[in-house]
């Protein structure tokens, strides 16, 4: 029986795991999304929250057990300066999981995994009324008389 053993195998050794998982996880914070297989992408979701637990509670020895897990120290002030704001409200399930379908190769099922929180990407929605609102001529543009085809700007 399996009880209360956390965490999967996927046919790698311990060391060989761990190291995949933080270079995985170090990607994800770097990149704010990645690419994987579902199986290691739902593992990875462990070590991410983890990860951004130790952020939000942000004081020094937070702050060294993250470097001990992601050794690239850019990354590691990264997710320290935007993690009180970015995932402050939030009390877990800091990644999101989009499910992508089949590799070509081997048939294995892909899955995309972001971060979630205050999103840097704004919605298609909000950008169609931005660019709506540029292109809308002001109040003054439209006051101004427009000359006609025969008629000079300068009379």
């Amino acid at each position: 029986m399996r009880h209360r053993k956390a965490g999967l195998k996927l046919g790698r050794t311990s060391s060989h795991r761990e190291a995949m998982f933080r270079n995985m996880v170090t990607s994800l914070f770097k990149h704010e999304r990645i690419k994987t297989t579902n199986a290691k992408a739902k593992e990875l979701r462990a070590w991410a929250d983890h990860l951004v637990t130790l952020a939000k509670r942000g004081d020094l020895h937070a702050r060294r057990q993250a470097l001990s897990i992601m050794r690239e120290k850019g990354v590691v002030h990264k997710l320290f300066d935007e993690a009180s704001e970015r995932f402050g409200a939030v009390a877990g399930g800091y990644t999101r999981m989009v499910k992508l379908g089949r590799r070509p190769g081997d048939a294995a099922s892909m899955s995309l995994v972001e971060l979630i929180g205050a999103e840097k990407s704004r919605s298609a929605k909000s950008k169609k009324k931005e660019k709506k609102a540029k292109t809308e001529p002001t109040a003054e543009a439209a006051a101004e008389p427009v000359p006609s085809a025969g008629e000079s700007a300068n009379v």
